[in-house]
């Protein structure tokens, strides 16, 4: 008989699987991080959720990923995506996509506990949606391996002998999703306990790869910095999220379920509308997006669709209009693959990506794209200027900060340590805090305000008088 997520009594006496599967009811919980003594009764018309999201769209990080590279240059004429707009974006589509799974699910559950707590996970997946790329330095995804490889095999290289193997395994490895967990909960400077005070299911769902740095393997994927292990204990234990096993001194959890949501929207997302963005800076021609966009639907809608765009002219206008079809295609599919595993997923064992799970069609339709990204997109001019460009400034960036935290006597690190804002804890007697303060003021900045101030770092440019 199929438990779908209770805990029976003695979990000592249960075998692995049914002890560690996860329930709805426990999974979804607006206990609030760092405000877990004080829970507000006043019931509105927004839930804790939509709370979130809000509180999200308000922040000043949110707002600062107008201004970051999503993988083309920032717009000139031509307006492409940032990681605000990806961002927005995502949260549509994982709204979507999470309230058609609810109702795909809803029935297995209803007269139980969990089918109170399955209403709510629209609002959580659209808040992880919002704040999955927070953690993101500028430039792109060029940024964070500028910031790994600066430690690794750059001017920060020094810094190994001082620090514990995995303080390095976080410098080295530097992940913006892990970053994004820090942002939203790590008391900063002058700042309130608990960050953002995020509910406990949203945090949850935006850690794609829950285990420390340690683990992160070739790839350099992980959830969580050092610093932020114990907080992903807590949101851990607090969810009912069960540890895995894992080799001494590292930490390797399941995942929440709704990081699946997540992940499916931002994969969905950025492949389409790269390839769009592609298009409409002429690096892909029309013919090419619109072939491989018909490649997704099935033989009737493809005769139905073709049809359609040829009641008008403009190529956008046709690219859009596959787009959306191909969006809902997939997002369709991906809440099926959910449904369909549900069990498995809230035991912990369902492996890879939802969309890897997906008909044989979409799948092929889909790896056509990343092929066709890989070729004409991602090794674009465009884009691979913005890489150099990127890891050039970021590299210059911290090792002018590095140096300053190593020597704060110095009259140079003191101008430049003084410009540093106070809630970066530059000043600490602990080199890796120090370290950590100068990683994220540089992973918060906007492509624009790095770009200054390297300039004015190398003299090339000064303050307007």
């Amino acid at each position: 008989m199929t438990t779908w997520g209770r805990l029976l009594p003695n979990p000592r006496l249960m075998p692995d699987r049914e002890r560690n599967m996860m329930s709805w009811e426990r999974l979804v919980s607006d206990k609030r991080f760092g405000l877990e003594d004080y829970h507000d009764p006043r019931r509105g018309s927004r839930t804790d959720f939509q709370r979130d999201f809000d509180r999200l769209v308000f922040s000043s990080p949110f707002r600062r990923l107008q201004n970051k590279t999503q993988v083309f240059p920032l717009p000139g004429s031509i307006f492409v995506h940032n990681r605000l707009t990806h961002s927005l974006e995502v949260a549509s589509v994982g709204r979507s996509m999470a309230n058609e799974v609810v109702s795909l699910i809803m029935p297995r559950h209803q007269g139980t506990a969990s089918a109170k707590a399955l209403e709510s996970i629209g609002d959580i997946v659209a808040a992880g949606c919002l704040a999955h790329d927070m953690g993101n330095p500028p430039f792109g995804h060029s940024g964070e391996k500028a910031i790994a490889t600066f430690f690794s095999e750059g001017e920060g290289a020094f810094l190994k002998e001082r620090l514990t193997p995995a303080q390095w395994a976080d410098l080295v490895n530097f992940e913006g999703n892990a970053n994004a967990l820090r942002v939203l909960t790590h008391q900063f400077q002058g700042r309130r306990s608990g960050g953002f005070a995020m509910t406990y299911s949203m945090l949850a769902s935006i850690v794609k790869y829950p285990y420390s740095s340690g683990l992160s393997g070739d790839k350099g994927k992980f959830g969580f910095f050092t610093t932020e292990a114990e907080t992903y204990r807590r949101i851990a234990d607090e969810l009912g999220i069960p540890r895995l096993e894992a080799p001494a001194g590292e930490s390797r959890y399941a995942r929440h379920p709704l990081v699946y949501i997540v992940e499916a929207a931002d994969d969905i997302c950025y492949e389409v509308m790269d390839l769009e963005d592609a298009h409409k800076l002429k690096i892909v021609g029309s013919d090419e997006i619109i072939g491989l966009f018909l490649s997704f639907l099935p033989e009737q809608r493809k005769e139905r669709s073709i049809e359609i765009m040829g009641r008008f002219d403009d190529p956008n206008e046709k690219i859009a209009y596959l787009r959306s079809g191909v969006i809902g295609e997939l997002v369709t599919a991906c809440a099926r693959v959910f449904a369909d595993n549900e069990e498995a997923i809230l035991a912990g064992e369902f492996r890879g990506r939802l969309l890897g799970h997906a008909p044989e069609r979409l799948r092929q339709a889909y790896e056509r794209c990343n092929d066709m990204s890989w070729a004409k997109i991602y090794r674009a001019r465009e884009v691979v200027d913005v890489e150099l460009a990127g890891n050039r400034i970021i590299s210059f960036l911290l090792e002018k900060l590095v140096h300053a935290v190593c020597n704060p006597d110095l009259n140079y690190s003191r101008l430049l340590l003084s410009q540093v804002p106070a809630q970066y804890d530059v000043s600490s007697a602990d080199l890796f805090t120090k370290l950590q303060g100068v990683v994220d003021h540089v992973s918060a900045m906007t492509d624009v305000y790095a770009l200054d101030l390297f300039r004015k770092l190398n003299g090339m440019s000064l303050p307007a008088v």
